[in-house]
């Protein structure tokens, strides 16, 4: 059988005494969106760091296409294929849209272009000039990052973690403080994501998590509390108990 794209097994981490991440098991089927939910502490952000390698786990594994990549440093889990945005907007504000996405996308030239002139990485640009066409930024392309308004911002954010091409991509919070408008237009963004990549997000918005994902895993004090599909989560009494405020 084909290996999930992505993996977990038993990922655990302690900080102290408290169990912040506790043996949390799941898989993400490719070129799916699964999502991750729970109350503010449930573990949801440390699991993330846990799987993009800025948190070692005390025990458990990180698989990606089988391979164990348990505790490789965040670049190394970009080399094997997955790629994360933050919950806090992380760009080069003094930077243009497109120079921020330029130096996201030169991963994708070989090294020997390392020490030829910019203009000469045609891959890295060919990458540039597409996603500034699929993320709606073209008109914004030269556009000093701080100018832009926050859903540009976070738009933004998602398009340079994409610029490596990878094979999963984290969302964290990818609509947190964005209008309505804005988190409509990027949830059906997200969508269309998923013919290319597997995408993994954290949302609080219980709305747009039933209407976008394939498949929902329910974090509560640091354990998986529930997984299936949306309308399997909303229904779940656990669930609706521990994060619904059900009885």
């Amino acid at each position: 059988m084909t290996a999930p794209v992505l993996e977990t097994r038993d990922l655990s981490i302690n900080f102290g005494g408290l169990r912040a991440v506790d043996q949390v098991s799941f898989t993400v089927e490719r070129n799916r969106i699964t999502t991750v939910i729970g109350p503010n502490g449930a573990g949801k952000s440390t699991l993330f760091n846990l799987i993009s390698g800025a948190l070692r786990p005390r025990n458990g594994q990180v698989l990606i296409e089988g391979v164990d990549c348990t505790g490789r440093p965040p670049y190394r889990m970009q080399a094997a294929g997955l790629a994360r945005s933050f919950q806090i907007t992380n760009l080069f504000d003094e930077l243009t849209v497109a120079e921020n996405l330029r130096l996201a996308a030169q991963i994708l030239e070989p090294v020997s272009m390392a020490w030829r002139p910019v203009r000469a990485s045609g891959v890295a640009q060919a990458r540039v000039d597409e996603l500034l066409e699929r993320f709606g930024l073209a008109d914004k392309a030269r556009y000093i990052v701080g100018e832009l308004s926050h859903g540009e911002q976070r738009r933004l954010e998602v398009a340079v973690a994409l610029a490596c091409k990878p094979k999963v991509l984290l969302l964290d919070e990818p609509t947190q403080g964005m209008s309505h408008g804005d988190t409509r237009d990027t949830a059906e963004l997200i969508k269309t994501l998923a013919a290319d990549v597997t995408v993994l997000l954290i949302e609080h918005d219980i709305g747009l998590v039933m209407s976008l994902s394939d498949h929902v895993i329910v974090m509560h004090q640091g354990q998986k509390l529930a997984e299936g599909t949306p309308a399997d989560v909303r229904a779940n009494k656990a669930v609706q108990t521990a994060y619904f405020g059900h009885t």
